[in-house]
């Protein structure tokens, strides 16, 4: 058994006798009251998030996972379809282990499974991904100083918020957890 201490982000563990894994932890020592954890985690089997607060030092059950990197080579239904960096094998993997970050992966794109046995259990795509805009209205020039926002469709059809200054043609890097612009691409 393992203690609070060892709680990581992308950490599984067993919670009410589910897999779950951990989305974000906090450790917060409120004043004169004991210290305890604040641990966001999503449940592998149904996706629903699930927040709970953890004594500093409660045991807590670890569960060990095998992480493999693939290649994400094209969608086939409601499947994708990854390729094994070492072996070259092919696997299909169920786009709903992905989430939200679906919408960020392109062609060629390297991805994270983690697998319990031999059933894939979870899907992580790069943090940030280098993405280029087909579509956005054109910005005014002279109109950079303040922090206004505009909608960009990007080459995966994932529409986001970036700057005034943004143009067509141009490669961006966005979050793929949140979907937030982050920087342009100096190429």
């Amino acid at each position: 058994m393992a203690s609070t201490s060892d709680l990581s982000r992308g950490a599984f563990i067993r919670f009410n006798g589910e897999l779950c894994v951990v989305l974000e932890y906090e450790h917060r020592t409120p004043g004169n009251l004991r210290a305890f954890f604040q641990v966001k985690m999503r449940n592998v089997k149904s996706g629903k998030l699930v927040e709970n607060r953890f004594r500093a030092g409660e045991a807590i059950e670890l569960v060990r996972v095998d992480v493999r990197s693939y290649q994400y080579l094209y969608k086939e239904g409601s499947n994708l379809v990854l390729m094994d960096n070492q072996t070259f094998e092919q696997i299909y993997v169920s786009e709903d282990l992905f989430g939200d970050s679906l919408k960020f992966l392109k062609e060629n794109m390297d991805v994270l499974i983690s697998f319990d046995s031999d059933q894939p259990i979870y899907a992580e795509t790069p943090v940030s991904v280098e993405l280029e805009v087909t579509y956005t209205e054109p910005g005014v020039r002279g109109d950079t100083a303040t922090k206004t926002l505009k909608q960009a469709t990007l080459e995966t059809g994932a529409v986001i918020n970036v700057p005034l200054f943004i143009n067509i043609g141009e490669k961006i890097k966005v979050d793929s957890r949140t979907g937030e612009y982050i920087e342009r691409v100096k190429e």
